[in-house]
């Protein structure tokens, strides 16, 4: 599989089974604008069929961030229905586009919001000492309805809580998200990516029917809360987000001070 060139990137070692997928908008800190979703929908689709891929490590361009979230210039028309909400997000994750491939996450510097759409939907993740982990949407009016449900899958009830109720007034770091489970390993700095793709070449080497299984396995343990509480999210959102020009506001006027954990 060559390069791509928008703002996903794909590739895929010859002898190795493993393709390393790279969301490529570092000018914008890796943020998901609406090319970028339909790019990564299409190319968990295109790996899903690709007999040479056995494994896939997913991050982000450059040193600053993974990825952001949603980029903030991108406008999605909403119904006006409180029982409908149009989320681009919700498909942009391996197991959405039923890839059951294991996916490994390497994270260096900031992952927060709409990245938990990626990183729930990894099998695991491996983080540089440079990561830092928060959730900004309560700060700016909004409610986490998807990433606090996909983060509780894989953190302790009180830490979830913690890091999506304090928004932008906390980060945890990679050590302490190791200690929470967020994260299984972390690396000296630099060295992320290449452990992911460690890791990710070891299971590559495995029989593919019995790694695949496995993971269809472990997400079926987690797929039917997640359905079920996937089903209020609208809802929830629906009533407690701000108007978006209230939010627009509180984000153009953001603190810059912060506590990492």
């Amino acid at each position: 599989m060559g390069a791509r060139v928008n703002t996903v990137r794909a590739e895929t070692g010859k002898d190795s089974g493993v393709a390393v997928v790279t969301l490529d908008r570092p000018e914008r800190l890796n943020a998901i604008d609406l090319e970028m979703v339909d790019e990564l929908r299409g190319l968990w689709r295109e790996l899903r069929a690709d007999d040479a891929v056995r494994a896939v490590v997913l991050t982000g361009s450059g040193e600053r961030a993974f990825c952001t979230g949603i980029d903030r210039d991108v406008v999605v028309p909403q119904p006006s229905s409180p029982y409908a909400q149009d989320d681009p997000l919700l498909g942009i994750g391996p197991k959405a586009n039923d890839l059951w491939k294991p996916v490994v996450a390497a994270v260096r510097g900031m992952a927060c919001g709409g990245a938990f759409y990626l990183l729930g939907e990894s099998d695991f993740v491996v983080a540089d000492p440079t990561a830092v982990f928060f959730d900004p949407h309560t700060s700016y009016g909004m409610v986490s309805a998807y990433e606090s449900l996909l983060m509780a899958a894989r953190m302790p009830y009180g830490e979830v809580a913690r890091m999506m109720l304090m928004g932008t007034a906390e980060r945890i770091s990679a050590r302490r998200a190791l200690q929470t489970g967020l994260v299984s390993e972390v690396t000296e700095e630099g060295g992320a990516l290449a452990a992911a793709v460690r890791c990710a070449a070891v299971i590559a080497g495995y029989p593919t029917q019995g790694v695949q299984g496995t993971v269809r396995a472990l997400w079926a343990a987690r797929e039917a809360a997640l359905a079920q509480a996937f089903a209020q999210a609208p809802h929830l959102i629906a009533l407690g987000n701000l108007p978006p020009k209230r939010q627009a506001e509180l984000f153009a006027g953001r603190r810059r001070e912060f506590r990492v954990r």
